[in-house]
């Protein structure tokens, strides 16, 4: 019986992927059913949100750092669930605490078919991409490579360095937490 772990790629590596083949920059797309990446300019425009049928928003450019100003008060009007993080979109900031909490928010939401989420930042390419990505691995148990080529073939998505180290690492905890599921049922039979 194989214990063999997969590696996860360098960070060089997960870089060239992003570049390579990029989709023309939009507003926002559909990146799973019933679940959106788009920017600022999307989760600020209740008919676009409409449209879509909208019905949870995450903001992963909260306060001070970013000034998206929307919140649950924005929303207040169109019955929209709302969680905000406040990420600053550089290299050194701690992404990865967001990891979970908004992967939950995710889950719990798609988790009823008729709920659509919208995860936003800005651009819609660094720190909303890294959530999403996030909730693809620790959710959707995709790897970091499988969740960057299922998102990059749909949006242009471009997380930064640091926050593609986070991932990388979220990557590498996953992987032994599941060989190690594996072992202990293995182990059990």
């Amino acid at each position: 019986q194989s214990t063999q772990k997969e590696e996860s790629p360098l960070l060089t590596e997960l870089r060239q992927m992003l570049w390579k083949n990029r989709k023309p920059v939009s507003p926002v797309d559909q990146v799973r059913p019933d679940l959106y990446i788009g920017d600022e300019k999307t989760a600020l425009e209740f008919s676009g949100l409409r449209d879509l049928s909208i019905t949870h928003v995450l903001n992963a450019a909260e306060g001070k750092f970013n000034n998206v100003l929307t919140g649950a008060e924005y929303y207040s009007d169109m019955d929209i669930q709302y969680y905000g993080v406040e990420a600053d979109d550089k290299p050194t900031f701690n992404i990865s605490q967001f990891f979970r909490p908004a992967a939950q928010f995710i889950h719990e939401a798609l988790g009823h078919p008729e709920n659509k989420v919208l995860v936003h930042c800005v651009m819609g390419r660094s720190r909303s991409a890294s959530l999403v990505l996030a909730y693809l691995m620790m959710k959707q148990s995709l790897t970091v490579v499988d969740a960057i080529e299922h998102v990059r073939q749909r949006r242009c998505i471009l997380p930064n360095h640091g926050f593609l180290k986070q991932l990388r690492a979220l990557d590498i905890t996953l992987q032994e937490e599941r060989l190690r599921e594996k072992r202990e049922t293995n182990g059990a039979q």
